[in-house]
């Protein structure tokens, strides 16, 4: 048992064990990581009671701190998300292994031949609130691309990222791999999130998923290297060239398939041509599935919608909860995603092919849709299998983080007693 109260000790600890860990995985056989991501999802789905009994204990903590319909959601497990964690494992488990795969090679005129190949980044801190699967998907993918992890999850989900980090335990040991190379910080305290930050020696990225509060809390007290996951704040633009059919589906889909997770659509940019006609209704599909819409000017005198304040353009609402908004054209949805958006995702209903075009040369989030729900915003919809995050910003990873994204390069230059003149 880990001694948790001196906190410093306890972190220092982790961090040597998974530098040594990182050692070992760096040169384990495609076979060893497939095999413990095989075996650490067959003991999620063996032990299946135990973890939903365990994210009992965590739902009751989180309605003790009054925790948001829309956080509980994201915290909840039962059977049918359980299967998707093990589907999940699985889907990374069959990936190809991404460590030593050759991106680039050529010969120079020296005689020299350059190959660039993927390598593990090393040890990979990973710092998230509520989502318990985070734990399997960030433990699969950090072990895949050959890196050690430290997990550190939200305090509400304490109990249910134990279980699960249990079975990636239990994977790592099918394999004969070190069982140092998924970690997970096992106290509550936050003084655990502060040394993390910290820890230039054992630990080489931070990779943070959560809300604003927590991205920009690591932002300013990391001393390692961040991947930066920013709140959703995601737009679609509805052209006037759009597909009524296919604006009600995919905004009622963005909307309300799941409101809790960063790809939800939160703003909603609707063409002055057809605000009068397709904007209401679509706005008044969305109020008659339990969607509260804020609305901007034209389009506030719909029934059943609230008049949208000035904070609610820019806001990651995680609910039921959309804002509206009248735009004269393209180029001024444009304008508005560019001053209120975080260049996570954002989205284009159009038949136009030169709007859709105008709309992705112009902006730059990390993910651009054309006619699609941003629901799909996801690494594991985008055949990664799973991912640890979205990152919005523009060095190293960008967009959904999977195994190859969490791996560097290195080259390796052969010769044959070649000499420099």
């Amino acid at each position: 048992m880990k001694d948790t109260t001196d906190i410093p000790a306890l972190m220092a600890a982790i961090g040597t064990h998974a530098k040594a860990a990182s050692a070992t995985l760096a040169f384990a056989t495609p076979d060893q990581k497939r095999t413990a991501l095989r075996a650490a999802a067959a003991a999620v789905w063996e032990t299946r009671a135990d973890i939903i009994a365990a994210n009992a204990q965590d739902m009751d903590y989180a309605r003790a701190k009054d925790l948001s319909p829309a956080m509980l959601d994201r915290l909840m497990l039962d059977e049918d998300r359980i299967a998707g964690i093990v589907s999940g494992l699985r889907a990374v488990a069959d990936q190809p292994d991404p460590v030593g795969e050759v991106t680039a090679e050529w010969d120079m005129p020296s005689g020299l031949n350059i190959q660039r190949v993927r390598t593990p980044l090393g040890v990979i801190g990973v710092i998230y609130e509520s989502r318990p699967n985070v734990t399997a998907d960030a433990g699969a993918l950090c072990l895949k691309a050959g890196n050690a992890v430290i997990l550190r999850g939200g305090s509400e989900s304490f109990h249910s990222s134990s279980a699960i980090h249990a079975c990636l335990v239990t994977g790592l040991r099918a394999a004969d791999l070190p069982e140092d190379a998924i970690q997970l910080v096992p106290t509550r305290d936050r003084a655990a999130v502060s040394e993390l930050l910290t820890m230039t020696d054992t630990v080489d990225v931070i990779v943070p998923r959560g809300g604003k509060g927590l991205v920009g809390l690591v932002q300013r007290e990391a001393r390692v290297p961040v991947f930066a996951h920013l709140e959703g704040i995601v737009h679609i633009y509805i052209d006037e060239s759009a597909d009524p059919q296919k604006v009600l589906d995919v905004v009622l889909n963005a909307k309300t398939r799941r409101t809790g997770i960063c790809g939800a659509a939160e703003c909603l940019l609707i063409h002055r041509d057809v605000a009068e006609t397709l904007g209401r209704d679509v706005i008044t599909a969305l109020i008659a599935t339990g969607v509260e819409v804020r609305a901007g000017a034209g389009l506030d005198q719909i029934d059943g919608t609230t008049k949208a304040q000035d904070t609610d353009w820019g806001t990651e609402f995680l609910d039921m909860i959309i804002a509206a908004r009248v735009v004269d054209d393209i180029d001024g949805a444009i304008a508005h995603i560019r001053q209120y958006g975080s260049n996570h995702t954002d989205c284009i209903l159009a038949e136009d092919p030169t709007a859709a075009a105008h709309f992705f040369e112009r902006l730059d989030s990390a993910i651009l849709m054309h006619n699609a729900s941003t629901q799909f915003a996801d690494g594991g919809e985008f055949g990664m299998g799973a991912e640890i995050g979205i990152a919005t910003g523009k060095l190293h990873a960008r967009g959904p983080v999977g195994s190859a994204q969490l791996t560097s390069f290195k080259y390796l230059v052969r010769g044959n007693g070649t000499v420099r003149a």
